[in-house]
């Protein structure tokens, strides 16, 4: 019987509910050519294996599907698949299909065609799901529109291990797509294959998904995959790299959404927690000093994952991100007015190309040890999982996911497939979105093989430093996870990697709050952590110094509370780290009394001051610069509230004072090389401590010496009484000018052109600290 008059009937008979899946016919792909003769301007011709054997056949139907022909021509042996308008023309258009390609991996536009190609080694099947313009992604959602379904054949779509197909004269944007893949359904060999789910594709350069971020009305949004091959190009107009020496970065560590997103930032409503936003304050950072913000997460996740069952963190949104769904997409709630992920990335490169044009340069958190589809118990499969989870993840010999980030699975990272997918994802930020550098969160995972144990040389790592585009970027690694795997000085670099030094964080916080014993390690960590670094061609400026950062108590916090207090977060206070290092300064909490209050404020300084004046790369949180607090919360990731939010009422309150002091230590560090040496200290100081071993000491002092004479002297006193230390002789032709005292009140704590009058010895107050300049 001739096909047309087989599909025909079938037509006729599904007329009114529309077909949903076709089955591809097998169709023969020339090895030599992109796509064979065949393909012409009317269909795709099919071998005579594909019609004879009618792989053409429906495979079965859905109510409101949009295939509503599928038509062979004996004759011409030409494929058709024509798609019944969803507009109400009703207009009809031919869709060509064919084999397609397997490189580049996710959906790309080959001449007038779109080309699907995902990896799936262990998948038995593979289905391309669609939804066509004009539906939305909301028909979807709300089940009142099914995707258009095409399964692959695997003799003709399938390449190696990667899926494809090729669609001619499909629209070139607005195309929302995903995939249902099915496999063994084998547990105890790590497979987790679910065809029912509608899976995200690891490449997909955007997301569609809830529009508004936290709303509470679509908690159980799906996500999908889309492109945009029709928009204009972005106007980068002369933007360039800032290429900021690391010897001179001073990083702030920052949240998108917290910075703009309360009322008292006066920003305009509709850009208010989005990248626009931070554009809008950029002033402020410049009034502050930085030359570097370090952004948490800011690929697509699902801030309300902690809401899609009933559990004691369901009242809660992940606001700090660190749950990744997508590592190419900008995360698309941090667009203005609810405008997709389009606009998103859009107004991401509006951003960046502000920052730049500040001089700022823009690092990103990156989160590859983990993703947002959790533990067993519990899965939240929307993309890797479902595709292969034995690849994506570490899996032990029993097929359980292994949990080497707190967080329910762990990134199969130096597996080849998923190193190629992190590093065409680090690519992509540096190339389509003009980034300047990485932090990459728990990054000892990236340590680790495919069987969890460490490696010595990781090729995922040594690949990051090599790279032709990455290793012109900042690369910083937080060298730890949470399976103990300590890499602090040690972890594999190339020479390249900087690190997030928690020895400093812990040997400085210890010593500024009165702890015995700490002269000589606080000596260290402020003079460039050479036990650490000091080794081949590592530099100072590879210890990435900070006291404070995002997770843990802010600065405030730091010195008004000894213990944490995460009640609101659900998990009994069990969650957050115990060890923190602070002191309270003699009352746990908010207080009212002068004394104490004025103690805060000097510790605040002093850590300050010290961060500032030490060798190395400094980074600052959000929000230090007036105070913030959290009330001692120090795992605060789910409140979409003041607890996270830049309070920048607060900040006018403390604009003459306690801002005034950071903003002014930071640029009096900018301004003098002496503290950003590119090599370890050596003849360039002198400790005035001839006592290293009496553990019960707790005051330091040295002097900087710079090749002009402008030296720099510095004591911090962590006694609770005053110390009346000797000064030593300026260098010839000098005096010793004042810069800083943080035991006296503002504008006197800080003055950057220094005050004169200091004679040979000073009276250094207790748990303060002075900074001296030879002029």
């Amino acid at each position: 019987m001739d096909a047309n008059l087989i599909l025909q009937s079938h037509y006729s008979s599904l007329k009114n509910k529309m077909l949903h899946s076709v089955y591809l016919p097998s169709f023969s792909l020339s090895s030599t050519a992109l796509f064979p003769p065949s393909a012409t301007s009317v269909g795709f011709q099919s071998s005579k294996r594909g019609l004879d054997s009618l792989q053409h056949q429906i495979i079965k139907t859905r109510r409101c599907t949009n295939v509503s022909l599928i038509a062979y021509n004996h004759g011409t042996q030409e494929f058709v698949l024509e798609e019944e308008a969803l507009s109400m023309l009703e207009t009809n258009k031919s869709f060509k299909i064919l084999p397609g390609q397997a490189f580049p991996l996710g959906a790309s536009e080959i001449q007038n065609r779109i080309n699907f190609a995902i990896f799936s080694q262990h998948a038995s099947s593979v289905t391309l799901c669609l939804l066509l313009p004009p539906s939305s992604w909301k028909d979807y959602d709300t089940g009142n529109k099914e995707m258009l379904e095409l399964r692959l054949d695997p003799s003709l779509n399938k390449t190696g291990d990667t899926w494809h197909i090729c669609i001619e004269d499909l629209p070139r944007s607005g195309v929302l797509y995903g995939y249902r893949i099915d496999g063994p359904q084998d547990w105890p060999q790590g497979h987790r294959f679910d065809s029912s789910i509608v899976l995200l594709d690891p490449y997909a350069k955007f997301v569609e998904g809830r529009r508004h971020f936290g709303d509470p009305t679509n908690k159980l949004s799906k996500f999908l995959g889309t492109y945009d091959f029709e928009g204009l190009s972005f106007d980068w107009e002369d933007d360039v790299h800032p290429s900021i020496p690391e010897n001179d970065l001073v990083i702030y560590e920052m949240n998108v959404r917290a910075y703009t997103v309360d009322e008292s930032s006066e920003v305009d409503a509709d850009i208010r927690g989005s990248y626009l936003g931070i554009i809008e304050k950029i002033p402020h950072l410049l009034e502050l000093g930085i030359n570097a913000v370090e952004l948490l997460p800011v690929f697509e996740f699902d801030e309300m994952e902690l809401q899609r069952r009933s559990n004691p963190r369901d009242h809660m949104i992940n606001t700090w991100g660190y749950s990744t769904i997508n590592f190419f997409a900008p995360m698309s709630r941090y667009a203005s007015c609810g405008g997709g992920p389009i606009n998103a990335a859009l107004e991401f490169k509006e951003m960046v190309k502000a920052l730049h044009n500040a001089g700022i340069e823009v690092i990103l958190d990156v989160v590859y040890n983990h993703t947002n589809e959790a533990d067993d118990r519990y899965p939240y499969t929307t993309s890797f999982r479902g595709i292969d989870n034995k690849v994506y993840y570490m899996v032990d010999g029993d097929g359980k996911l292994m949990n080497y980030s707190g967080c329910g699975n762990t990134l199969n990272c130096n597996h080849p497939v998923v190193m190629e997918l992190i590093l065409d994802s680090l690519r992509h930020w540096v190339n389509e979105y003009h980034v300047d550098g990485f932090r990459f969160d728990l990054a000892s995972v990236l340590c680790r093989g495919t069987d969890g144990l460490p490696l010595d040389a990781p090729p995922l790592v040594k690949a990051i430093a090599k790279d032709a585009v990455l290793s012109k970027c900042k690369i910083i690694a937080e060298p730890w996870d949470c399976g103990g795997l300590y890499l602090v000085g040690q972890f594999p670099n190339w020479d390249r990697w900087a690190e997030w030094n928690g020895k400093y964080r812990d040997d400085v916080r210890r010593f500024i709050k009165g702890d015995c014993g700490l002269k000589g390690s606080f000596a260290t960590r402020i003079s460039g952590s050479a036990d650490l670094y000091r080794v081949n061609k590592r530099k100072p400026y590879h210890s990435i110094n900070f006291i404070i950062a995002h997770d843990g108590f802010t600065l405030y916090d730091l010195v008004s509370y000894n213990f944490k207090h995460n009640e609101s977060n659900g998990e009994g206070g069990n969650d957050g780290c115990n060890d923190n290092y602070s002191w309270n300064c003699g009352f746990e909490g908010e207080t009212t009394d002068a004394d104490l209050i004025a103690l805060r404020s000097r510790q605040m300084k002093n850590f300050h001051l010290a961060l500032m004046i030490s060798q190395g790369t400094p980074m600052m949180l959000m929000g230090d610069e007036y105070g913030h607090t959290r009330f001692g919360n120090n795992n605060s990731y789910g409140h979409d509230t003041a607890l996270n939010n830049f309070q920048w009422s607060k900040l006018a309150a403390k604009k003459e004072g306690h801002f005034r002091f950071f903003s002014e230590v930071v640029k009096f560090r900018r301004a003098h090389d002496i503290f950003r040496r590119e090599n370890f200290l050596e003849k360039d100081v002198t400790w005035h401590e001839d006592n290293w071993s009496n553990s019960e000491s707790k005051f330091l002092a040295f002097t900087l010496h710079d090749n002009k004479g402008e030296d720099i002297y510095l004591a911090f006193n962590a006694h609770e009484y005053f110390v009346q230390v000797a000064i030593p002789s300026p260098p010839q032709t000098k005096r010793w000018f004042r810069v800083a005292d943080t035991n006296l009140k503002s504008p006197d704590d800080f003055v950057a052109e220094g005050v004169p009058g200091v004679t040979s010895s000073y009276n250094v107050a207790p748990f303060s600290s002075i900074l001296l300049k030879a002029k």
